[in-house]
């Protein structure tokens, strides 16, 4: 088997730039007690200006007056780790979490907790466990799965380095120390961990480092030489069984990751908004993160609803307030007539729903929902496309015109079993499948909203009659001949008599193409 790690060095950080509107100012994630707060990290205009992860906020205010400070969620980046997760399972059916509270993975080596502010060689990290050896013959050689996969990171906003290795606990150690590696072979990954220090090694144990650095102990290849009973016998067999999971000696059993059948995500705002254009950025992080959800599911989504939350509404009554003071909210509901995964068009339909929609109160968070997640089936396209490259397919406008107009603006018509012209189609939202042909005559395919007297004065007559004798049972009884004519001018029509009238005036139903 071989392992892709995806290290992610900067998750916190990175889940804060991907929602802020303006992540080019100098941007710092706080943590610690109120009596020393100190830096998780900072972008790089805050880096810029002298600050650095682990640094006291009050010493950084010293140095840069004016940057934004954003407090520290671990559970914001636990929930962005399982999203990863789900769109890591396009490419592999096992996926693996990694981190630093897991037992196998990304915990530090020395046994205690990561540091503020991880650097990117540093294995505490969070990561993500691929198995891709069987993925390479959908997505091609190494070289360009790896493409592919920091294509889509970089895309979603996503600081990460990739290695490749035959074991899981091999792969994210040489993801930490040598981004961009990949080794297929369990005598090259030997060789190459040989070169890893101790601290980097994610030894189990409290004090194993240091006892083995008193040693002269400083690197793996020189811990792969000693002899495993003197080994076990000073440091345990927890130290014996690490290094065979590095080594591939023995196995390494992982809880695989399962994505969720409910996507639920939301971006808090800096500031209130009160306009629509203002949250067109968090609304657009959102739905493409959906794209990548579902794309990872590989199916689609037919229906969602965008919530924005509002501050509570104060009563102006003494007697009247908040219920459990929960937020207003207002909700945006996104309905498509078949599902679809493409993230600039579920942002653009999203975005005209939400321009028809009444802002009542300032928005602090926008979340967005979806619960219908039917499979998705691509539309089939011909190998030469007649179609322009700038027109737009029917479903894209059939659902642009929706938003756009309102859902019961656009009907579609499906034949109804009933001979009658009149009756014989019906408008409908949508259509649930494809209708079963009626086993009728040829019709013409105008049919008029009304039948009109025939001003011709002798037409021919080239198929009929075919009497329609319905509608005794809903008040709308019809007795016609009906037949197919041609005019003086050559035109051919569908017109009627009265049933059993060799004589009279021709009723025009329609006209055949």
């Amino acid at each position: 088997m071989l392992w892709a790690c995806v290290l992610l060095p900067r998750l916190a950080l990175d889940d804060v730039l991907r929602r802020h509107p303006d992540p080019e100012r100098p941007i710092a994630l706080v943590t610690g007690p109120a009596q020393k707060r100190v830096l998780h990290d900072c972008n790089a205009a805050a880096h810029a200006a002298g600050l650095y992860p682990g640094q006291g906020l009050l010493a950084a205010q010293a140095l840069l007056p004016v940057f934004a400070t954003i407090e520290h969620a671990p559970p914001r980046d636990a929930a962005l780790r399982r999203f990863l997760a789900a769109w890591a399972y396009r490419y592999s059916s096992l996926v693996a979490l990694e981190g630093e509270d897991d037992v196998h993975g990304c915990t530090s080596g020395a046994g205690g907790r990561a540091r503020p502010g991880l650097d990117p060689g540093t294995p505490g990290a969070p990561a993500l466990l691929l198995e891709v050896e069987a993925s390479l013959g959908l997505f091609g050689p190494w070289p360009r799965f790896e493409a592919q996969l920091r294509a889509d990171l970089a895309a979603l906003g996503i600081t990460h380095r990739i290695a490749l290795a035959p074991t899981p606990l091999g792969a994210c150690l040489l993801a930490a120390t040598n981004d961009g590696i990949a080794l297929a072979d369990p005598e090259h990954l030997r060789h190459a961990l040989g070169h890893v220090a101790l601290e980097q090694a994610r030894l189990p144990g409290v004090g194993t480092v240091d006892g083995l650095a008193s040693m002269g102990i400083r690197k793996l290849r020189q811990l792969f030489a000693l002899p495993r009973d003197a080994l076990g016998r000073r440091f345990g067999a927890p130290l014996l069984q690490h290094l065979d999971r590095l080594t591939g000696a023995a196995p390494d059993p992982r809880e695989w990751y399962r994505p969720p059948d409910v996507f639920d995500a939301r971006v808090e705002l800096a500031y209130a908004v009160e306009h629509h254009p203002a949250l067109l950025f968090p609304l657009r992080r959102l739905v493409h993160d959906l794209g990548a959800y579902l794309a990872g599911r590989d199916g689609g989504v037919q229906r969602f609803t965008v919530v924005l939350e509002h501050e509570p509404i104060r009563r102006e009554s003494p007697g009247e307030r908040d219920i459990d003071g929960a937020a207003e909210r207002t909700e945006v509901v996104v309905g498509l007539l078949g599902a679809e995964r493409d993230p600039a068009r579920l942002f653009d339909l999203a975005r005209m729903r939400l321009e028809h929609t009444p802002v009542p109160a300032p928005v602090h968070g926008v979340r967005l929902v979806a619960r219908e997640l039917p499979p998705f089936v691509p539309a089939g396209r011909d190998l030469f496309d007649p179609r322009p490259a700038q027109a737009l397919p029917w479903e894209a406008l059939r659902e642009r015109l929706r938003a756009r107009l309102g859902e019961a603006a656009v009907h579609q018509w499906r034949g109804h079993a009933d001979p009658r012209p009149e009756q014989s189609q019906q408008r409908c939202l949508q259509l649930p499948r494809e209708p079963e042909p009626l086993d009728l005559p040829p019709r013409p395919t105008w049919l008029l909203p009304q039948p009109l007297p025939l001003r011709d004065p002798a037409p021919e007559v080239l198929a009929g009659p075919e009497r329609i004798e319905s509608g005794w049972w809903d008040g709308g009884d019809v007795r016609r001949d009906y037949y197919v004519l041609r005019t003086a001018q050559g035109q051919l029509a569908w017109a009627y008599r009265p049933a059993g009238e060799a004589d009279g005036g021709w009723m025009l139903q329609g006209w055949f193409a």
